[in-house]
């Protein structure tokens, strides 16, 4: 895939984010973190609308006839999205204890977060089994070892669908693998200088496959296509804002 178009087009977005109006870009964030919340728990089976996350999130007013899993499950996921966010500030490495970290707040009064599963996992609907716990933990150590060099060879959104591709592919966890993921791909796209992206729902299957079938074949390429389709569209919706502004 050529990358050019992408790579002006997050140039012009680093060029004329200073001299947006500051309540413009407050704005702009919070309409991203509610979304993202509702679509990437959403994407996991949670029931609640959009409007009801906003109310959990932004007006902290609680949803009745849910079930208390589904009520968290939002709140917890735009508590660990805040925390990635200070952790790119704070320039901290996407390491071990971070990724825990993220995953404990995932879980936070629903079960106990940041622990390694200790037993076999399978997903609904996919061809690819995630390893058994001998060979996780092997492979997460391999993961952890490989994101630097990684960071090396490939450019921002192939690292970032990496990095969700094949921690995934491992289902360290027993459960939140998919929220985990999908924090930690933006992590490497706003680490790098770029938007982060949520999946939308009616990307959902095309979403999956992708995951799979680099999990079968070991080809990122369709999931990458993915990602990269996903962030131009964002960079092209906030270079629309500005342009309006200006």
């Amino acid at each position: 895939m050529d990358y050019t178009a992408i790579f002006d087009k997050q140039k012009k977005y680093q060029q004329i984010y200073s001299a947006l109006p500051t309540p413009t870009k407050d704005s702009y964030q919070q309409s991203f973190d509610i979304t993202f919340a509702h679509e990437s728990t959403a994407m996991e089976g949670n029931t609640l609308t959009l409007l009801e996350v906003k109310l959990l999130i932004e007006d902290n007013i609680s949803v009745g006839g849910k079930k208390l899993r589904e009520i968290y499950e939002p709140i917890n996921h735009n508590n660990a999205y805040q925390y990635v966010k200070r952790c790119i500030i704070e320039k901290l490495p996407l390491d071990e204890k971070l990724l825990k970290d993220i995953h404990e707040i995932l879980m936070a009064n629903i079960m106990s977060g940041g622990i390694y599963r200790s037993v076999d996992v399978y997903i609904s609907g996919a061809k690819h089994t995630p390893p058994t716990p001998n060979q996780m933990y092997q492979q997460i150590k391999n993961f952890y070892a490989d994101l630097g060099w990684k960071k090396e060879q490939l450019n921002p959104i192939e690292l970032a669908a990496w990095t969700h591709a094949e921690f995934v592919k491992i289902h360290p966890f027993t459960d939140g693998n998919g929220r985990t993921s999908r924090l930690i791909m933006n992590y490497q796209l706003m680490a790098s200088g770029y938007l982060p992206i949520s999946i939308p729902l009616e990307k959902r299957l095309e979403y999956y496959e992708a995951l799979d079938f680099y999990a079968i074949a070991g080809d990122l390429s369709k999931f990458t296509d993915l990602i990269a389709r996903l962030e131009e569209q964002e960079l092209d919706r906030y270079l629309a804002m500005t342009q309006s502004i200006v």
